[in-house]
């Protein structure tokens, strides 16, 4: 593991260690402002001795946003953020943002003409009980406008001290909406052929790459498959990761699952059914998940290294650095991805559990995570913040 403890270089960006704090939803901007519990959360975790900290999912516009309390790209945030990343790298770390659109996966009833923006129009599962029933499938003019939306909210994060940005092509979010043959059903240049539906998501990562420059880093947190039939499987997947390093992009970040359909596909282990619904605000959303929630949120049992086998599919197709995600929880897991070509790995639930992980497993005091992968943290991201219910939390 002695590989795991050496400085890694993204484009001219480099890391002190492989181990990067993967972007989870924090739960702590309100008003869609950065508080202070954001910054504290990201220094103790740059503390713990990570190479770089991710700042999860900032929109990268008003209507981006999956319900009215998140975070977008905008000047009034700068300055908060920039406190952010001053915290982070006062602890030796590096910081990256997540930017994202949320597409038709939206209960944000202040979304522009009372619908939230798709590749196609569709059913809205997610904003039922909030009145947004259908999605609008984006017009060209939309498209460019959002491409835009993505590399000034990427020349903003430069701005705030960002080392890194992350584009989220992954979950089920805009751009993998774009991506998936399930819910992309267009019939012009954006829809139909994979080179099509890729189309979009390259158009984004292209105007970011111009407005960032040719030495700052983009990552693209990707899936290897949504986890459903009819879905993006791991042979599409091989090709937008081939596309996407032709496009220049630093790093991808090897995730899975669709957030709308298999929501628990890309964490595993416990189903915090009861916990979700007593944080759930919505009464009818309440009953709903009450009724309903045991067909709705399947359960994955937990692997460690789960997307690790998908993932090989990807290392065998690309030269471009890999950051595999998804239970990389102990010295031995981290040894079978550094075996298996993955030179960065990305956590987020052991770091939630315990900031100090990384440290602990450099000094030998630990050779696993506490985490128990109960999941009841997502639970949390709605109520005071993301924390840990076993270990207490740290800044909860």
């Amino acid at each position: 593991m002695t590989d795991a403890w050496t400085p890694y270089r993204l484009n001219q960006l480099e890391l002190r260690n492989r181990f990067i704090k993967t972007a989870t939803y924090e739960g702590m901007c309100p008003d869609g402002v950065p508080s202070d519990q954001l910054v504290e959360h990201h220094r103790r975790i740059a503390q713990g001795g990570v190479g770089m900290t991710t700042v999860a999912y900032c929109s990268v516009n008003a209507d981006g946003r999956t319900f009215a309390e998140q975070m977008y790209m905008r000047p009034d945030v700068l300055p908060a953020l920039q406190r952010v990343t001053d915290a982070v790298h006062s602890e030796g770390a590096a910081a990256s943002i997540q930017l994202g659109h949320c597409g038709y996966f939206s209960k944000n009833k202040q979304v522009s003409r009372r619908r939230p923006l798709g590749p196609s129009r569709r059913l809205n599962e997610y904003g039922l009980m909030k009145g947004l029933f259908f999605s609008r499938a984006m017009t060209h003019d939309e498209i460019r406008q959002t491409a835009d939306d993505y590399a000034q909210a990427a020349a903003h994060a430069v701005e705030a001290g960002f080392d890194a940005v992350e584009l989220h092509l992954g979950h089920g979010y805009l751009l993998s909406q774009f991506l998936s043959p399930w819910s992309n059903r267009r019939s012009d240049e954006y829809g139909g052929s994979l080179e099509n539906r890729m189309r979009f998501p390259l158009l984004v990562v292209d105007q970011v790459r111009a407005a960032v420059g040719p030495n700052f880093p983009i990552l693209c947190k990707v899936n290897t498959s949504d986890g459903f039939d009819g879905g993006l499987e791991i042979h599409e997947s091989v090709q937008v990761a081939k596309a996407l390093e032709a496009a220049s992009v630093d790093a991808l970040v090897l995730s899975g699952g669709f957030t709308s359909r298999t929501p628990l596909f890309l964490l595993r282990g416990g189903r915090p059914l009861w916990e979700m619904i007593k944080v759930e605000e919505n009464w009818l959303q309440k009953i709903g998940m009450m009724l309903f929630g045991n067909l709705i949120i399947r359960k994955y049992p937990f692997s460690e290294n789960f997307f690790q086998d998908d993932a090989a599919a990807i290392r065998q197709a690309v030269e471009m650095p890999l950051v595999l995600l998804g239970g990389v929880s102990s010295a031995d897991g981290v040894q079978r991805a550094l075996d298996g070509g993955f030179p960065l790995m990305a956590m987020g639930r052991s770091l939630i559990h315990d900031p100090d992980f990384v440290q602990k497993l450099r000094d030998g005091q630990v050779a696993r995570s506490g985490c128990i992968h109960c999941n009841r943290c997502i639970a949390e991201m709605d109520r005071n913040g993301v924390r840990c219910v076993i270990a207490g939390g740290y800044g909860a």
